[in-house]
């Protein structure tokens, strides 16, 4: 049989084998394989924080913000169940468990039925878990994450649930909830019992490398960064972080920027700025971690905003935006949402608060 020239093939025929020479020798090598769903959530609460917190401290750090790198960004409607405008306890619930609640609430519906947190479904599934927060671990935001009460303010009430819901790593404030009781418990021996290492300055807390942790590094609140809290929260949730991530199966954890609400009740734009651009750093630790990871998502959110903050000058002082506050209270408005990783994408566009519980639950479980 004769051999068929190339020039009499027809240019049709001459794509096909060209593409199926192609094909062959790609599949000859391995391509990445690209990861759709996270292993590990990292969720940073910017308690307080509204887009004009946010523009202000952008304006100071000349557009070299953390939270400025996200390129998945969507807004929340925050309110309760019975409030146009939440509270923070209400509002976290809402992240926790999908569920509107009353203000004050924790982890509970409006009739006080418990509901499953994502915290507690993550220990279900064999993932690591862990609360970093700049307030005491008992303040409503954490609290909502781990435990089941109708009162937020009751932090001795709160304390035991530590030991009832097998968070592998807690750190911030709130040591006397523990271990200085109106009845007289002593709950840190009993997390001692169920091997936790407790922790309480930042200097033991950097010598400990894996296991549990207890730390509750002061007796109720840390101070302010003007205060001089220095960079604990950073530090704590970088070596959440790397005790967290040794689980293979994954983690769930959430890191509260708990003082920029404290600052804006207060009407203190300095004590504002503080606060944005220490939270703006710990976002800066996450998204770095998420990036040499490849498998991690990464959400940033406020649970409200608080004050009313607004930018109404049009030039500015010393280098600091001259914001105003409209109240000393929480407004109603939508906070905006950023998201990093695999699964990013699904918090863009508005949503209510409550839908990022069960975007987490469907990214991390699949239902």
């Amino acid at each position: 049989m004769k051999k068929i020239s190339i020039q009499f093939l027809s240019p049709l025929l001459i794509i096909i084998l060209f593409n199926s020479i192609i094909f062959q020798l790609q599949a000859g090598s391995p391509t990445p394989k690209k990861v759709n769903k996270p292993k590990n959530i990292i969720f940073l609460i910017g308690d307080g924080m509204g887009t004009a917190q946010i523009y202000a401290a952008l304006t100071i750090k000349k557009d070299k913000l953390n939270i400025a790198k996200f390129k998945h960004i969507g807004f929340h409607k925050t309110y309760s169940a019975k409030d146009y405008i939440t509270d923070s306890a209400a509002g976290a619930t809402a992240f926790s468990t999908g569920h509107k609640t009353k203000n004050g609430y924790l982890a509970v519906d409006t009739n006080k039925k418990v509901l499953p947190t994502i915290l507690e479904l993550a220990e279900q599934k064999g993932l690591s878990t862990g609360l970093v927060v700049c307030c005491a671990i008992t303040h409503a935001t954490p609290a909502a994450f781990i435990a089941h009460e109708s009162d937020r303010n009751d932090y001795e009430d709160i304390a035991p649930w530590f030991l009832k819901t097998d968070v592998d790593v807690f750190i911030g404030g709130g040591k006397q909830y523990f271990e200085n009781r109106k009845d007289k418990r002593n709950l840190s021996d009993s997390l001692r019992k169920r091997n936790y290492q407790l922790v309480y300055d930042l200097n033991q807390l950097q010598a400990v490398t894996k296991g549990k942790i207890a730390a509750m590094l002061y007796q109720d609140h840390p101070p302010s960064m003007l205060g001089g809290r220095g960079d604990m929260l950073g530090k704590s949730s970088s070596k959440a972080i790397s005790v967290l991530s040794q689980n293979k199966k994954g983690f769930f954890m959430m890191i509260e920027g708990s003082q920029i609400d404290w600052a804006c009740h207060n009407n203190s734009n300095d004590t504002l700025i503080g606060e944005m651009l220490d939270f703006d750093d710990v976002v800066g630790i996450a998204l770095d971690f998420a990036k040499s990871n490849g498998e991690t998502l990464v959400v940033v959110t406020a649970d409200h905003e608080t004050g009313g903050y607004a930018l109404t000058e049009n030039t500015l002082t010393d280098g600091k935006p001259s914001g105003k506050f409209n109240t000393k209270g929480h407004t109603a408005v939508m906070v905006p949402v950023f998201a990093y990783g695999p699964g990013a994408e699904e918090f863009m566009g508005i949503m209510e608060n409550t839908d990022i519980f069960f975007k987490f639950r469907k990214l991390l479980f699949g239902y």
